[in-house]
């Protein structure tokens, strides 16, 4: 009788975790950055706390600009072609989404896999500097444990051209 009642108080407790997680999650995702985009030739500055990694923190100081300091990516070629290659490199990421890409400018949500915390990601092609300008910060907490320096990484080394033939 004690077993039984053990038994259905679980059952009832998995499913209030199973029905609680997508509201978690909606609240672990935060809301969208109202700020997002080009601004002056400037994407959004960085956190001032570490959870971000801006390709342009050189032109901010203050909290969290040391730690956000990335590379660019380089431009290769077209920064319409170069921004649709990489748009496909990074809609094929786990938990990726393209929200907007229009001209020399993509954005893309990435979602975590277990609770649902999301980053948002800017890329913005500057022909001007022969670069694309990167962007990836958490929406939510103060550190990010090095996951959005990780991903710029990885998505770096993706979008590196294949060595040529000759060069091999």
């Amino acid at each position: 009788m004690r077993s039984g009642a053990l038994a259905r108080g679980f059952a009832a407790g998995l499913l209030g975790l199973a029905l609680a997680a997508p509201v978690a999650a909606s609240w672990l995702a935060g809301e969208r950055p109202a700020d997002l985009g080009v601004n002056q030739g400037r994407l959004k500055p960085p956190s001032t706390t570490e959870n971000s990694v801006s390709s342009q923190a050189t032109l901010y100081s203050g909290p969290g600009a040391d730690y956000a300091r990335i590379a660019p990516l380089p431009l290769h070629g077209d920064p319409a072609t170069e921004l649709q290659r990489l748009a496909q490199i990074v809609a094929a990421q786990p938990g990726a989404r393209i929200v907007k890409q229009e001209g020399h400018y993509l954005y893309a949500e990435f979602s975590s896999r277990w609770l649902g915390f999301v980053d948002d990601v800017e890329f913005w092609a500057a022909p001007a500097e022969g670069v694309i300008h990167v962007r990836s910060a958490s929406r939510l907490g103060r550190r990010d444990f090095g996951v959005n320096r990780a991903r710029i990484e990885a998505l770096r080394s993706a979008f590196s051209p294949a060595p040529s033939p000759a060069a091999r």
